[in-house]
C-alpha cells in the first residue's frame, strides 16, 4: 500500500459512484484536509538560503546554527537564528556535538 501523501492523494477518486471522498480518505487513512489542501512550498528566498547553507555545510560541516546565521549575515542576508534553525532542520543537518576544532 502506498504511504506517501502524494500517492495516497492520487488514489482518491472524486467522481466515484459509491464512495464519497470522506469515506475514501477514511479507508486510506488520509485526513480529508490533506486531500484538499496543497502542502506549503518554500519561498524562492528560502530556497536560495537553503542552497547557500548546503554549500557552506559541505565545506564546513562543524558550523552550527549560530555560525551559519553569522556567516549568512556577513554575506548580506538579513536572517535570524530561528529561520536558519528551521531551514537546517528541514534539510536534516546536524552538527556533531563531539567535534573539536583544537586538539
Amino acid at each position: 500500500m502506498p504511504s506517501s501523501l502524494e500517492s495516497l492523494r492520487s488514489l482518491v477518486e472524486p467522481d466515484h459512484l459509491k464512495l464519497s471522498i470522506r469515506r475514501q480518505c477514511e479507508l486510506l487513512g488520509l485526513a480529508r484536509s490533506s486531500y484538499y489542501l496543497e502542502p506549503a512550498r518554500e519561498s524562492p528566498d528560502n530556497l536560495q538560503l537553503m542552497r547557500l547553507i548546503d554549500e557552506q555545510h559541505l565545506e564546513h560541516p562543524h558550523v552550527g546554527r549560530k555560525g551559519m546565521t553569522l556567516w549568512l549575515n556577513l554575506q548580506g542576508y538579513n536572517v535570524n537564528i530561528k529561520r536558519v534553525r528551521r531551514l537546517m532542520n528541514l534539510m536534516d543537518f546536524e552538527v556533531d556535538p563531539n567535534f573539536r576544532t583544537t586538539a
